[in-house]
This record gives C-alpha cells, structure tokens and sequence, in this order.
C-alpha cells in the first residue's frame, strides 16, 4: 500500500502541474521545495543532490506513508479472526510496516550500500577508507582512530535502522496501553476497568494524535536527511 501511494503521488503531482497552482500544488510544491533545498541540497553538492533526489523524496514518502498507514485500523491481525460468513477475516489492528524490523533494515542496507559505492566512485577503495581518519591525526593516533571510525560506519546499519523501528513501535505501544492493554493486564472488573478506561481513553486519543501529527513525518524527515547526510559526506573532500 505504501509503494502504491508512494508512485501514485508522483505520477498525480506530475501530471496536474499548472500556471497558476491551485492549494494542492502549492503544498506539494513546499512540500518539494523543502526535500530539494533543505533535505538533499543542504547536504549535498549541486551536482549530488540533483542525481539523488528522487531517491530521497521516494524513501521519505515511502516511510511516511507506511507511518501513517499504521495508525488506521485495518485487518492485519491474523492472531485473532473474525467469522463472517464461514470467511475467516483477520481482526483490526493498528499495523505499520516500519514497526517491523525488517523493513527499517532493509532501507538503511539500500542507504549504506549507496554512500558506499558513491565513495568508491569519488575517491576509489582506498581513498575512501583513507578518508575516515579525520584531517591532522598523526602518528600511532591514526589506527585506533580508523577502527573506531570504521566501527561507526558499521554501526549506521543499527542506529538507522533501529531508530525508525523503535519510534514507531514504542508509539503502537503506548497506543494500545492506553487504548485497552492496561485495563485487560490489570483485570478490575467492570466498575474499575470503567473508572481506568476513563482516565486512559483521553491519553490513547492524546498519544495516537501526537503519533500522527509529529512522529510519523519526523521519522520520515530524519531517515532521509540522514541519508543524504551519509551521500554528501561519502564524496565531500572533508569526509
């Protein structure tokens, strides 16, 4: 679903493209103006920015639409069915893509295989890896400065990957805790699970509109700027 909106999108913004824009356009256009300057241009050169950003502004409408997906109930529970008619329908749930590890993972694998071969494409092998000893170390300074940095680069798998799937599943979470989870775990009864339910509804409501309205673009706006931060710093001559 997310890949269909994801390729929907662009092929219904770049066919409704007018003179004069209506409000549509105009969001979409700060919407481009904003991945093109502030996201792929801010971290990259002209020439970088110019050849990546479709890819940035692809993964960053991918992860938003899967973020955003997966706060509207849709039968993906296939634990606990659903009789109709002899069908047996998963129940709904509140699923997203991104909570499962696998998919973060594979994005952030895309991403570290990209700067890489960006890297060996500017500078070659050894000059790449040459480059993660820092400007002026000089002396014995340099080998365990190169491991540690070597390390780091190894580590941008996990940091990256596991960023985004922590976000979105500790927001999940925090939305069926309060949505039901407390009161089941806590078993009340009737008149307590009523009293509780009264106090937790309102923070579900507050957690599932501070999920949607901030944390599901700004994991989206983080993934990708930090792509194109990883881009840029594979060529950069400071890198």
């Amino acid at each position: 679903m997310a890949t269909a909106l994801t390729i929907g999108t662009f092929f219904y913004v770049a066919n409704r493209m007018q003179a004069r824009p209506n409000r549509i356009q105009t969001a979409v256009e700060t919407a481009y103006v904003a991945m093109r300057d502030n996201i792929a241009g801010g971290n990259m050169d002209k020439r970088m920015a110019a050849k990546w950003f479709p890819f940035i502004a692809a993964l960053f409408l991918f992860i938003w639409f899967s973020n955003m997906i997966g706060y509207l109930p849709l039968p993906t529970n296939t634990e606990h069915k659903v009789d109709v008619f002899g069908l047996e329908i998963p129940s709904f749930a509140l699923y997203a893509a991104t909570a499962n590890l696998s998919v973060p993972l594979v994005l952030t694998l895309v991403v570290w295989v990209a700067y890489h071969v960006e890297g060996f494409r500017a500078k070659g092998f050894i000059g790449f890896f040459r480059g993660l000893v820092p400007p002026g170390v000089q002396g014995p300074a340099k080998f365990p400065i190169f491991v540690i940095e070597l390390i780091s680069d190894f580590v941008r798998v996990v940091s990256l990957s596991v960023r985004l799937f922590a976000n979105i599943l500790a927001g999940h979470l925090l939305i069926l805790f309060m949505g039901g989870g407390l009161v089941v775990l806590l078993n009340l009864g009737f008149a307590g699970s009523l009293v509780l339910g009264l106090v937790t509804a309102p923070l579900a409501v507050a957690f599932f509109l501070f999920e949607v309205g901030l944390v599901a673009t700004l994991q989206a706006f983080i993934f990708s700027t930090l792509t194109a931060i990883y881009l840029g710093g594979a060529v950069s001559d400071e890198h």
